[in-house]
């Protein structure tokens, strides 16, 4: 019962995700990215979802947080980290929308370890 409210509070999360990517550079992909963790989620609530889909989705996740990491590392090397919450940086620093990104990957990654995790218990 336990997993099954934390399954839908994650799928919940997951679209209040979605919803804030509307306005995103590249919102198409990041709408379909947090949608099929949505999907996952929710599926998670009611029954084990396809262990194939949670491995692909996690591969393709990982290559993409990746590629990410560069900028997510200039970032924590700066001076003034605060700069992630700022809506006008992003346009100033490009590592920001990336390491806001590779963030976003981290998150779901994790969900989709314990996804799998949970399979196997």
């Amino acid at each position: 019962m336990l997993t099954k409210v934390i399954n839908i509070i994650l799928a919940l999360l997951f679209v209040s995700f979605v919803s804030v990517q509307f306005d995103d550079p590249d919102p198409l992909l990041w709408v379909l990215i947090y949608t099929n963790m949505v999907v996952i989620c929710a599926w998670s609530a009611f029954r084990l979802p396809n262990r194939y889909w949670i491995w692909l989705t996690g591969i393709g996740y990982l290559i993409y947080a990746i590629v990410l990491f560069p900028g997510a590392m200039d970032w924590f090397k700066s001076p003034d980290r605060s700069l992630l919450f700022d809506d006008l940086a992003k346009m100033q620093f490009p590592y920001i929308e990336e390491t806001r990104e590779f963030l976003g990957l981290v998150i779901s990654l994790v969900v989709l370890a314990w996804q799998e995790w949970r399979r196997r218990v």
